[in-house]
């Protein structure tokens, strides 16, 4: 009963999280572990969960869906869902030891995404630009990583996005929530077909992470986004250190 209440609490918390600022996969992921889930399956389950919120918002942006820049959105859809697949089916053929090793560092390059992704993607702009072949290439390569973790690739696809010419950065919203939503839905695809969700606590989380979604959709609307952004960069970055601390610590200790 106790895991059931903290993985709820949790899913209300990711739900929450990614209506206000992204990153809700730090707590989500975490709580499921915590729960006795193993890693390779607490992030399976944990893409599952928090899947229809996003398909949710991607619905909302629909009327702002348009190219980016010179590339086309069927283009970039097409790239992302084939990276995507690719992606999950890397994180099904992973072992839950590798995955344990590897996951601080990924929950390290979302954080630094979280933190700093539109200061670099301004600072890349100032210097560089790329053409849209290479958005292709490095969109199917964001692809994968939504499809084996994704924490804060929105931000990520975002910042590459800007490096195109003429492309206006205020209006991404739609195509990043699409875009994100597409890595996301194959991903959720293999995970079921492979039976690699562990379902009550999914199905739990899921609908905690509804109520959570709504509950800080109507927050956000009150809340000062630096306060918001405060916060969560604070717990990400809390979580990234107990990750290190806990998969690295016991190998330091006994040298």
């Amino acid at each position: 009963m106790n895991a059931m209440i903290l993985i709820f609490s949790a899913g209300v918390l990711a739900g929450a999280m990614n209506a206000l600022a992204g990153g809700g996969s730090f707590v989500s992921l975490p709580a499921l572990i915590a729960a006795g889930v193993p890693p390779v399956q607490a992030n399976t389950s944990s893409t599952v969960a928090l899947f229809p919120g996003g398909l949710a918002s991607a619905w909302a942006y629909r009327d702002g869906l348009r190219p980016v820049g010179a590339v086309s959105l069927r283009a970039l859809l097409v790239t992302t869902l084939c990276g995507g697949l690719v992606g999950a089916l890397l994180l099904l053929r992973t072992s839950s030891a590798a995955f344990t090793f590897v996951l601080p560092w990924l929950l390290l390059v979302a954080s630094v995404a979280l933190a700093f992704g539109r200061r670099i993607g301004e600072a890349m702009r100032a210097r560089w630009h790329i053409h849209a072949h290479a958005v292709l290439t490095v969109q199917f390569a964001l692809g994968v990583y939504g499809g084996y973790f994704g924490g804060a690739v929105g931000i990520m696809m975002i910042a590459m996005w800007g490096l195109l010419d003429n492309c206006d950065l205020k209006h991404l919203n739609a195509q990043r929530t699409l875009l994100v939503s597409a890595a996301n839905v194959v991903a959720v695809v293999a995970f079921i077909a492979a039976n690699a969700v562990r379902w009550p606590e999914t199905l739990i989380m899921l609908v905690g992470a509804i109520i959570g979604g709504y509950s800080g959709a109507r927050i956000g609307r009150r809340a000062p986004p630096g306060t918001i952004r405060t916060i969560t960069l604070l717990a990400t970055s809390c979580i990234t250190l107990a990750f290190f601390v806990k998969t690295y610590a016991p190998t330091l200790l006994h040298r």
